[in-house]
């Protein structure tokens, strides 16, 4: 459960954290996450996420949505099995509590821009 979120912050089950983050279905999160190729998301930076048992992947695009997902990799991830939901942060830390609970959620957040 994701207790609070500010620009550069967040909160998870009491512990804070200030680096872009990563959340698995198992609750485990894993911080200091980076992209390669900074504000663009692709299968190769979700590849820890790709490894755990995940059907429902939230993607936190930042305070104001300015991380994007490349092309192609809703579909992709559909291939797979997993469904993805990405929106800036306030909608998408809504949706990872609403949704964590009810079955295999996994999550990434970029916590500045």
């Amino acid at each position: 459960m994701i207790d609070s979120f500010a620009f550069g912050k967040m909160v998870i089950q009491g512990r804070t954290y200030t680096t872009d983050l990563m959340i698995c279905p198992d609750g485990r999160v894993i911080d200091d996450w980076w992209r390669k190729k900074g504000h663009r998301l692709s299968m190769a930076d979700l590849t820890t996420l790709l490894q755990t048992d995940l059907d429902t992947l939230i993607v936190g695009t930042g305070v104001n949505g300015l991380m994007k997902p490349v092309h192609g990799l809703e579909a992709a991830l559909k291939d797979r099995g997993i469904r993805m939901k990405a929106a800036a942060n306030p909608h998408a830390v809504q949706w990872f509590n609403d949704m964590h609970a009810r079955g295999r959620v996994g999550a990434c957040f970029h916590l500045s821009c």
